[in-house]
């Protein structure tokens, strides 16, 4: 398994194609290097003994020791490790860990490729096989390019003016193939090891160009990253774990790519891009289930902190309020639980989560995201949004002033509660704050994408026959 530092100096040696505020920046850019510590949790973490038992798996094919990030759960228990270790990371970073996004898409392709090949007679399972030999051995960090940039949502692929809007497959070659197209909302892409793309939708017979699955490094010629960083407000004099973590996403634009054949995990198969689509959604709401009540945890946390810094922990509206906050987390942990015991065996040998249970879940976190904010926000007050800069609280004449008046609750000191609001400003009143609300509704599919998939597989007619029998009516 790698070090935090050799993950890092692997970056410095990449080519260099990402692109921020006007320009090509480094992958070490002082901009991405909260969301690079964040990602470096996932390496010092899991080298601990304390924590191995979840940060570590062994590999069905080498049988080495490997980092759980890069594991093919191949058990019911390897599900239940995994959302426990995604709740247990995204405590410690405070914010989503990030470096789920790409094992969860390669747990979906595990699947799709032994059922294409099983299907269609190709090859593409013991492709898939090999290459996750080289991605566990180098202990790699994926990306998940998943969501074409689509154009007008109303057409398919096959439709659009521009046939680019879905990253497509342009030309196939003796030694691979060149796609092109472009791939948004690429969270960690910037300083990611390798990208892997497949497909957003399903596909018709006429959108088989635009079924596509590989992977490539991150610094493949062609490839372009167009990159934002949201990162909290650096801290000079009250430095905190949760200022010094943050994300970057990217829109990864794929410029005549080539793909040599052994990278290439679904080249035209039509009938099954849509599973794999659905399957990488189903792996990455079942980490919602770990994620979601982690991040639910630390609004609760602060919420409840502060309200006791400010004399009214026990009053019953805010403990009403905090009990919603606890109904949400658990019942979203418990829904990926229920998931992972539930969970059946593929014929890849791949445990796929079942799929009611993980949907459940990640609906109800998506749709109370903002209600878990709102509850923060009401009981922290409005100095979460207009607190003055931490270096005033620092000066000479006004800071001595600040810190008097600053004050609440007997017996808090007045660093205490500038730290508990500087921590709710960053949750709440900040561009990442901002930013976590909207990904809190739409990462893994938006909340109607889970109904749809709720609707899919649950069984009505069980439901209307206990109906008839209740009612005396004959079937």
């Amino acid at each position: 398994m790698r070090t935090f530092e050799q993950y890092l100096e692997k970056l410095k040696t990449m080519r260099p194609n990402v692109y921020m505020d006007g320009g090509i920046v480094a992958r070490d850019d002082a901009r991405f290097m909260p969301g690079i510590r964040t990602i470096g949790k996932t390496f010092d973490m899991a080298a601990d003994p304390e924590h191995s038992e979840l940060t570590t798996a062994v590999s069905h094919l080498t049988g080495e020791k490997i980092n759980r990030y890069t594991h093919i759960h191949q058990s019911q228990d390897d599900l239940l490790k995994k959302q426990k270790m995604t709740r247990m990371y995204c405590r410690q970073a405070g914010r989503c860990i990030q470096r789920c996004m790409g094992i969860d898409a390669l747990n979906g392709i595990s699947v799709v490729t032994k059922d294409m090949d099983n299907a269609l007679g190709t090859e593409y399972h013991q492709r898939f096989l090999k290459y996750m030999e080289y991605y566990q051995k180098n202990d790699l960090v994926g990306n998940a390019a998943q969501t074409d940039v689509k154009g007008d949502r109303s057409l398919r692929a096959f439709q659009q003016e521009d046939p680019d809007m879905y990253l497509r497959i342009v030309e196939r070659q003796k030694d691979g193939i060149i796609v092109r197209g472009a791939k948004a909302h690429n969270t960690i892409a910037p300083y990611a090891d390798e990208i892997i793309a497949f497909p957003t939708r399903a596909m018709t017979t006429k959108d088989s160009d635009w079924a596509v699955a590989f992977a490539m490094p991150a610094d493949t010629e062609g490839m372009y990253l167009v990159s934002v960083a949201h990162n909290q407000r650096e801290k000079e004099e009250l430095p905190s774990p949760f200022a010094e973590t943050g994300t970057a996403h990217s829109i990864t634009i794929f410029d005549n790519v080539f793909v040599p054949w052994e990278r290439v995990f679904m080249c035209g198969e039509d009938k099954f891009a849509g599973q794999m689509a659905s399957l990488f959604a189903l792996y990455h709401r079942h980490s919602y289930t770990g994620c979601k009540p982690a991040l639910t945890d630390i609004l609760m946390g602060a919420a409840a902190l502060v309200s006791e810094y400010n004399g009214l922990e026990k009053a019953s509206h805010v403990r009403d309020k905090l009990a919603d906050m606890v109904t949400v987390a658990e019942l979203v942990y418990a829904t990926g639980i229920a998931a992972s015991v539930t969970s059946k065996c593929s014929a890849s040998g791949t445990y796929v989560p079942e799929v009611v249970y993980t949907n459940v879940g990640r609906y109800h976190a998506g749709v109370n995201v903002y209600h878990e904010f709102e509850i923060l926000a009401d009981l922290a007050g409005g100095l979460a949004a207009t607190l003055p800069h931490e270096k005033d609280f620092f000066e000479p004449t006004v800071g001595p002033l600040l810190n008097k008046y600053i004050k609440r609750k007997s017996g808090v000191s007045s660093e205490d509660i500038h730290r508990c609001y500087r921590l709710i400003e960053g949750l709440i009143c900040s561009a990442p704050g901002a930013a976590s609300q909207v990904s809190g509704i739409h990462g893994g599919g938006s909340p109607i994408m889970e109904k749809i998939a709720i609707m899919a597989q649950y069984d009505l007619s069980k439901n209307k026959e206990l109906a008839k029998f209740l009612a005396g009516i004959k079937s």
